[in-house]
């Protein structure tokens, strides 16, 4: 249940850089809900799924995820480039994420 919850989080970590993005574009009262809900409900799972899941392999999962979805989310969103390059290093992190979970 914990992986879950850690999967939630980074998930959440995502809506809140979403919601970065969408402060420096409009300034708007939702522009602001999404960015602090989002961390808000992200470090929130986090630290519960931290009771459980040693800190080292939480955090790395936790910014795995952020960072492979907030870069998807950039590219199919923010027209983001899309080159070779990129989505070979987003596969190595997932590469990683999954090899975290395998040996915790």
């Amino acid at each position: 249940m914990m992986w879950v919850l850690l999967i939630i989080a980074g998930l959440f970590e995502v809506v809140g850089v979403t919601g970065m993005s969408m402060v420096n574009t409009k300034k708007h009262v939702l522009s602001w809900i999404v960015l602090i809900g989002g961390f808000s409900l992200s470090f929130l799972c986090l630290s519960i799924a931290m009771t459980a899941i040693p800190m080292g392999t939480a955090y790395g999962v936790w910014t795995g995820i952020g960072t492979v979805g907030s870069t998807i989310v950039g590219m199919t969103i923010y027209g983001e480039p899309r080159d070779v390059k990129r989505i070979f290093f987003i596969t190595m992190i997932i590469v990683s994420v999954v090899g975290l979970k395998i040996v915790s």
